[in-house]
């Protein structure tokens, strides 16, 4: 029996769902949280010592809820590892991308359990985050790769553009890890009626430094706009710089917004959600530069030989005449 194949197009679009599905997995987790259903199910794998489903509560339900939204997520990207041997013609950086997914997955699984056997203590629940970013790097690298018509190359973009968009997407990086940090430190532990250990940071100070790097997140992105605009790039680059500027604008008037309204959970899932975008616009801007190949100018049209040689005779001739 002859094993079946798939696509490089088909592939390609599996890989964009899955990036998708993590993304949207991230703001489903945080709903979690901030509802304080975070120890619903007070165990792992099972919801209770005595049930795998949740009993008939609010909080319980939530949470069992998000652990069968992760699970359908998880046979999804089991679906594109193994789709990546199927494709035709194989690849192995495509494989290794994909399978790199299930060891991400089954990590969040191990995490998430110990998250919840250890009351949701914040080196866990930071953790966790932090791994769906760097699945959602992951993700984000096979969709670029899976692309039919993508070609390994260097890049032909100014050594400074390319430094400053490196410098970006580390920026960016830490302000997430600071993020977490003060997630760890101040209020919506993940269960409103049980007291969770926090971090002890002082609380002022944390979410200072926090906003202090993503300000400096936002300067580095306003010299990328005119950067992209001053050197030879490529209009795709120059859109996804755009996409960018406009998920930092976004972020920051949501984390002042809830910074002035004390933390509401509401304002709070929209910068976890902003978070994700931005996270994902800076990864596929540093994506792009990869094909930031500028545009050649056009080349002047030759005139043929033959046609220059009949019109000669033609003009000596209405001289003579």
């Amino acid at each position: 029996m002859r094993a079946p194949t798939l696509s490089p197009t088909t592939f390609r679009r599996l890989a964009v769902v899955s990036a998708i599905l993590l993304g949207l997995i991230v703001v489903s987790g945080a709903a979690v949280r901030l509802t304080g259903s975070g120890l619903g199910c007070p165990t792992w794998p099972r919801c209770t010592d005595t049930s795998l489903v949740a009993p008939p509560s609010y909080h319980a339900w939530v949470e069992f809820g998000n652990r069968v939204v992760t699970t359908v997520v998880g046979v999804f990207v089991a679906i594109v590892a193994l789709a990546s041997l199927a494709r035709t013609p194989r690849r192995r950086d495509l494989v290794a991308l994909s399978w790199a997914q299930i060891a991400g997955f089954v990590g969040q699984a191990v995490i998430g359990g110990l998250s919840v056997l250890y009351d949701l203590a914040p080196p866990f629940v930071m953790a966790h985050f932090l791994l769906s970013m760097a699945m959602l790097w992951a993700a984000l690298l096979l969709v670029h790769r899976a692309d039919p018509d993508w070609q390994p190359q260097r890049s032909a973009a100014r050594r400074e553009l390319t430094w400053l968009l490196r410098l970006v997407s580390t920026t960016a990086g830490a302000v997430l890890v600071l993020g977490t940090v003060t997630t760890g430190t101040g209020p919506h532990a993940g269960d409103g009626g049980k007291h969770i250990r926090r971090l002890a940071l002082p609380l002022e100070r944390v979410t200072q430094l926090h906003a202090d790097a993503a300000l400096l997140l936002t300067g580095l992105v306003i010299a990328t706009l005119f950067a992209v605009r001053l050197t030879d790039t490529t209009d795709l680059v120059r859109r996804r710089a755009h996409w960018l500027a406009g998920a930092v604008g976004l972020q920051v008037l949501i984390g002042y917004t809830q910074y002035f309204l004390d933390l509401p959970p509401g304002v709070v899932e929209l910068h976890v959600a902003g978070a994700t975008a931005l996270w994902c616009a800076a990864v596929w801007l540093q994506l792009g530069l990869a094909t930031a190949t500028p545009a050649a100018p056009p080349e002047p049209v030759a005139v043929p030989a033959t046609r220059t040689a009949r019109a000669q005779p033609l003009r000596t001739a209405a001289t003579d005449t």
